[in-house]
């Protein structure tokens, strides 16, 4: 059987464009997925009892396939220190180096979790980078909107203290409230409303100023949300006026509009965002 050339390989393995490609990767996602799950299983001491030796025979298979994957990468990769030094590249290394270091440092294995990061992929397969304008526009409300999340943040960290401190005093360690770092913790629970309950107040005074803490809980959790969503409305207000119409210069249209909404001209098409360009 004759080997394919490095050519068809690297259209093969790292092009998306051909069916072959894009099997190519699905498949391999979905292996990934697999050795993903097989780890998963390894940590449950249940199951790892009854079927270990399977899993360890499953994850030294995922882990040499994934070797030949990589070193077939190397070897067709028009550029290969550029591979090797790109995201893909040591996302695709690492992966496979936390079975071989588990022969000489125990546990090194649990590492295998980064092997999720190598479904990133899909993001190419899937064309995924096409919605990149909109990830943009998210992106830029939350940079407009940083200060006041900061100035908010700082005020829930003032606040949090506060009441953490004042339950340290009326409840004292008898009740729980040990240090003043704990009773922050409490605070920090119950604002958010979370409510683990491995910390409750015994006291009437104590559960009074609790009621309190969980009233402003629900009061300000909605802050940063309409923080971020001021920003965004203006974020989308300005993609609107950035299209006019070239009949009537008239600004306000939505992006993907074809004529315009005041004298029903054509409107110039909106440009497609470039196409991801990769190192591999």
């Amino acid at each position: 059987m004759q080997w394919p050339s490095k050519d068809v390989l690297y259209t093969v393995i790292f092009g998306t464009e051909t069916p072959a490609g894009r099997r190519f990767d699905l498949a391999l996602i979905v292996v990934i997925l697999l050795s993903i799950v097989v780890l998963l299983l390894d940590s449950m001491s249940s199951v790892r009892t009854h079927i270990g030796g399977t899993l360890y025979i499953l994850e030294w298979t995922f882990t040499l396939l994934f070797t030949v994957e990589y070193g077939v990468r190397v070897y067709c990769a028009h550029n290969r220190l550029a591979y090797m030094r790109s995201f893909y590249g040591l996302i695709d290394v690492l992966a496979i180096m936390p079975t071989y270091l588990a022969m000489f440092i125990p546990g090194a294995n649990l590492l295998l979790m980064v092997r999720l990061l190598r479904v990133l992929r899909v993001f190419r397969i899937l064309k995924l980078f096409r919605y990149a304008h909109e990830a943009n526009v998210l992106l830029r409300s939350l940079n407009q909107s940083r200060r006041k999340i900061m100035v908010f943040f700082s005020s829930l960290f003032i606040l949090v203290t506060l009441f953490g401190s004042l339950l340290y005093v009326v409840e004292g360690p008898e009740n729980g409230f040990t240090s003043i770092p704990i009773s922050i913790y409490w605070a920090i629970v119950t604002i958010t409303t979370v409510g683990f309950g491995d910390i409750t107040p015994q006291t009437p005074l104590g559960r009074g100023i609790a009621a309190i803490t969980m009233l402003m809980g629900y009061a300000i959790i909605a802050v940063p949300t309409g923080i971020l969503s001021a920003e965004l409305g203006r974020e989308m207000r300005r993609e609107y006026d950035m299209r006019h119409c070239p009949q009537c210069d008239k600004t306000g249209h939505d992006k993907d509009a074809k004529y315009c909404k005041y004298c029903g001209g054509g409107m110039e098409p909106k440009p497609e965002p470039a196409a991801e360009q990769t190192s591999e």
